[in-house]
C-alpha cells in the first residue's frame, strides 16, 4: 500500500512538472491567450490621466495573462509624468491592475525642476511654471539638507510675518535666501543657523529704527551683518545725500547684540 501510494505521488508530481510545458507547446499560455482587456487604477492622483495610463501598459497587457512582463510594464508607468511609484499586477481572468502614487510638489527645484514632498525630483511640468511654490537649490546630493534648513528659517521668520521665497546653496556650500518681502538675505558657508537665528531676532529691532526698507542682508560676519537700504515707499528721490537716485547704500556693520 505504502509503495502503490508514492507512486501515486510521483506520478502526480510528475504530472504537475509537465502540464506546464505541455501548455506552452500548445499555445495555452501563449502571447496570444487570455489577453488582458480591462484596466483598474487605484490611488489617489489628480494630474496622472487615464489615457496615459492605458496607453503606457497597452504593449504589455495585449502579450496575455501569462506572457505579460509586469516589470517593464510597471517601468513604463513610472516614466510618466507625476507618476512617483507604480506597482502593476494581474488578476485573473483579464484585468491588469495599476496601483499609482502621484507625486506632490514641495517646492521649485533649481530652474526646470520640482522636488516632491518626498524628496524625490523630477521634470517640471510646462502647467505648473506659475505654481507658487518656494524655490529651493544646490547639490542633489543635499536636498535633504536643503529642505531642513528651508523648514527651520520658515518657523523663524512666520512669526515675524515673512516668508521664505528662496533658499540655496550653492557648488561651494554657501548658503542664501530671499524673504517673500524681496530681501536678499547672504548667509555664506559657516554656522548657517546661527547667523539666521540672530538675523530673525533682531530684525524687528532694526525695522523699527528705520523708515527705509531692507533691500539686502550680509549675515557672513562673526559677530553682525551689514545691511543695504531700499528706498521708503513713495519716495523716488535717493536714500541718502551721497547715494544716486534708487541705489541703495552700505551701512556700517549692525551688532547682533
Amino acid at each position: 500500500m505504502n509503495a502503490l501510494l508514492r507512486i501515486l505521488a510521483w506520478l502526480l508530481a510528475v504530472t504537475l512538472v509537465a502540464l506546464p510545458v505541455v501548455a506552452v507547446l500548445n499555445g495555452w499560455v501563449g502571447a496570444e491567450r487570455w489577453p488582458l482587456s480591462r484596466l483598474r487604477v487605484t490611488g489617489q492622483f489628480e494630474r496622472v490621466q487615464a489615457e496615459q495610463l492605458r496607453a503606457a501598459v497597452a504593449p504589455y497587457a495585449g502579450r496575455g495573462f501569462f506572457a505579460a512582463d509586469l516589470d517593464a510594464a510597471q517601468r513604463a508607468v513610472e516614466k510618466l509624468a507625476w507618476v512617483e511609484h507604480a506597482q502593476v499586477r494581474k488578476q485573473w481572468p483579464d484585468v491588469l491592475e495599476i496601483q499609482v502614487v502621484e507625486h506632490k510638489p514641495f517646492a521649485f527645484w533649481g530652474e526646470d525642476r520640482l522636488l516632491s514632498e518626498r524628496g524625490q525630483l523630477f521634470p517640471l511640468p510646462k502647467d505648473l511654471a506659475g505654481e507658487r511654490l518656494p524655490r529651493l537649490g544646490g547639490p542633489d546630493a543635499r536636498t535633504a539638507e536643503v529642505v531642513e534648513l528651508y523648514n527651520e528659517v520658515r518657523s523663524l521668520f512666520a512669526p515675524l510675518g515673512y516668508g521664505v521665497a528662496q533658499l540655496g546653496m550653492d557648488a561651494r556650500g554657501s548658503w542664501s535666501m530671499t524673504l517673500d518681502n524681496g530681501v536678499e538675505v547672504v548667509v555664506g558657508r559657516d554656522d548657517a543657523r546661527a547667523r539666521l537665528q540672530r538675523f530673525a531676532r533682531v530684525l524687528p529691532q532694526l525695522l523699527a529704527q528705520q523708515s527705509r526698507p531692507i533691500a539686502r542682508a550680509d549675515l557672513r560676519y562673526t559677530n553682525g551683518f551689514t545691511l543695504a537700504w531700499g528706498t521708503p515707499a513713495g519716495h523716488t528721490n535717493s536714500p541718502s545725500p551721497q547715494a544716486p537716485a534708487g541705489a541703495a547704500r552700505t551701512q556700517p556693520q549692525a551688532s547682533s547684540t
